[in-house]
């Protein structure tokens, strides 16, 4: 994604500055899906079906394209096709359009750069602004590419800092054991001949990228294999380059959820270094890691964690807030600005904030802790007793009216 021209001072129905932005890859729609929330303005491209009156005075019903504004009232991301859809209604009237009326724009990658001017009914807080950095950057990695295999079975993926995108699954079947060897071994060559046509034709590796091969057994080992034989018989020079720097890890199952323990292997660490999604599927381990050990540098749920920031205890020194991105996008006001303020807290005290998506493997283990949590510097103790005082509050009233009614 990238900005229009450059950073627009377009202005809204309510005043605030636009930014226009060009979607010019798949991922794009991503980033857009993360910036785009509930009360923003958008103005987009769009289809309007209209009633038109002929000369005559007969009606005819005909789609016209035209620019609308709406004010957001929900989004659908569906990540298979790339394409966003973006409902609300109507800020600004045209000659096919009324303020008011409800319309949903679509925007989607199409191979032709699509233009998008968004409003943000907040303004542009830092965690939008960390999100519009985030999607404008021209150095984030490359994504990694990844085949979690068992025989007969292979998930092709794509790994980014944002979301595993599971681009084919191939399933082809492999004669029994009990079959004749060369049987079995023919099944097994076609298998691998499927997915490196699969691989290649889902990557793109004309620049370079890490590839993982992850399977129980020698079933990854195997494939690299075959892959290297396959550049030597057909004098494919790139294939020779992938498949001496793939990287064979071991997992238990040739299923997606394999790409778990894929990421915590000792061989994908050393591979992938510091890359942001390693970083947060090893804080995920850490923070269960302390919350088994119960030493009160681990606490979920917002009440807690927000007494912990607010007392300086996930700053400088190892102070790790952990917030699921959906916090900031269809939030009301009120509760947006309350955790921004917690973030920007965090931040200001010298920790590291970490925003994760649920589309992503240690997304979903936060959002099993109630989409927030936090590593803190030092221990602290009972952060969540006033819950369980006001709880138990709210069990003795009921009670102490029943008495009152009985005198």
């Amino acid at each position: 994604m990238r900005f229009a021209s450059k950073r627009q001072t377009l202005q809204s129905v309510d005043g605030d500055d636009g930014v226009s932005l060009l979607i010019v890859e798949p991922e794009d729609m991503w980033h857009a899906h993360n910036l785009i929330s509930e009360g923003d303005v958008i103005n987009a491209p769009a289809w309007r079906k209209v009633t038109l009156t002929t000369a005559t005075g007969s009606t005819a019903a005909k789609s016209v394209r035209t620019n609308l504004s709406i004010r957001v009232k929900s989004t659908f991301f569906d990540p298979l096709v790339s394409e966003l859809k973006v409902s609300g209604t109507v800020v600004n009237e045209n000659d096919y359009v009324n303020v008011g009326q409800h319309h949903t724009i679509t925007l989607r990658y199409d191979k032709a750069d699509i233009k998008f001017t968004i409003w943000k009914q907040t303004g542009w807080d830092s965690v939008a602004l960390q999100q519009l950095k985030e999607a404008l950057s021209e150095d984030r990695p490359d994504a990694i590419a990844a085949v979690v295999m068992h025989e007969g079975l292979a998930n092709i993926c794509l790994i980014t800092e944002f979301r595993t995108v599971i681009k084919q699954r191939l399933e082809v079947s492999i004669p029994k054991k009990r079959s004749a060897a060369s049987e079995a071994s023919k099944g097994m060559e076609n298998f691998y001949d499927k997915t490196l046509a699969a691989l290649r034709a889902n990557v793109d590796f004309s620049i370079p990228r890490t590839l993982l091969l992850a399977s129980p057994g020698f079933v990854a080992q195997d494939f690299r294999a075959y892959m290297a034989a396959e550049a030597t018989r057909r004098g494919d020079k790139e294939l020779a380059r992938i498949a001496k720097e793939a990287v064979v890890v071991h997992s238990s199952s040739g299923h997606v959820h394999g790409l778990n323990e894929v990421l915590k292997s000792p061989e994908v660490l050393k591979t992938i270094g510091n890359a942001k999604f390693t970083t947060e599927t090893n804080l995920m381990d850490t923070f269960h890691e302390r919350l088994r050990k119960d030493d009160g540098r681990a606490w979920y749920g917002t009440k807690p964690v927000e007494k912990a920031v607010a007392e300086g205890a996930v700053g400088r020194g190892g102070g790790v807030l952990l917030v699921n991105n959906a916090f900031f996008r269809s939030l009301d006001v009120a509760t947006r600005k309350k955790y921004v303020a917690i973030v920007d807290k965090v931040k200001a005290d010298g920790g590291d904030v970490r925003l994760l998506s649920s589309d992503h493997e240690s997304g979903k283990r936060l959002d099993a802790l109630g989409g927030i949590a936090a590593l803190l510097t030092y221990p602290m103790f009972d952060l969540d007793e006033d819950d369980e005082e006001e709880e138990e509050e709210t069990e003795r009233v009921p009670e102490q009216e029943m008495a009152a009614m009985v005198i």
